[in-house]
């Protein structure tokens, strides 16, 4: 049996899907203008992966994944909208580079989370999934590339990516208090995942009582 998450919408994109995954590309990119702090000379501390994690958790598996898909390709052809105004196919070649492609993984496994079954978020799963797609699974595309490009030894880099812990995990808990509040005041955002997965029950019609005979 095939995990409803996984179920390709039969629908075609549509211009509101596209203008979604448009949007939370472009979020990204301005979490980005104000640059980030560099760690040990390579890979940045910045505010861009919060972008990552709301996309995965509002847009669900795909259009999330399909979202950092676009900005990267963004990026690849030459626009400025990685940290600091920074972009080019070189980015893809730096110690970041598996940060990056971490991106559309992790808001992948995100929406598969956040949106299991296409049930409807709660704040337990939804923190799960930040932790799960927005840390555990960026890091592990990143931290390996980084080791490669780096030349450091595996278990150095990892232990030099701990000091992304704390600022990721103060993401994922404004990312999940986002969705929480989403979820409660405008359920609308959540196009074609828990709110279009569910089917409404017909109105019931009003059936006329029979007429009662007529006592000449």
């Amino acid at each position: 049996m095939t995990h409803p998450a996984l179920t390709i919408p039969r629908r075609r994109l549509d211009a509101t899907d596209l203008a979604r995954v448009a949007v939370f590309a472009a979020l990204v990119a301005v979490l980005g203008l104000p640059g980030g702090l560099s760690v040990f000379g390579s890979v940045p501390i910045t505010a861009q992966t919060l972008g990552v994690m709301l996309a995965g958790a509002i847009l669900g598996p795909w259009l999330g994944a399909l979202s950092m898909a676009v900005l990267l390709a963004l990026v690849a052809v030459g626009l400025p909208l990685l940290y600091g105004g920074s972009g080019g196919i070189g980015v893809f070649v730096g110690p970041s580079a598996g940060y990056l492609f971490g991106w559309i993984a992790g808001a992948f496994v995100i929406g598969l989370i956040v949106h299991a079954a296409g049930r409807k978020p709660v704040w337990w799963r939804t923190f799960l999934g930040m932790i799960v797609g927005g840390i555990l699974v960026v890091y592990a595309f990143g931290v390996p590339v980084q080791s490669l490009v780096t030349r450091l030894p595996l278990d150095a880099t990892a232990a030099m990516s701990l000091v992304f812990i704390p600022g990721d995990l103060v993401k994922a808990v404004i990312a999940t208090a986002i969705v929480m509040t989403l979820v409660r005041a405008y359920p609308r955002a959540f196009r074609r995942t828990w709110t279009t997965g569910r089917t409404e029950a017909p109105a019931e019609v009003a059936t006329p009582a029979p007429a009662e005979p007529r006592v000449p």
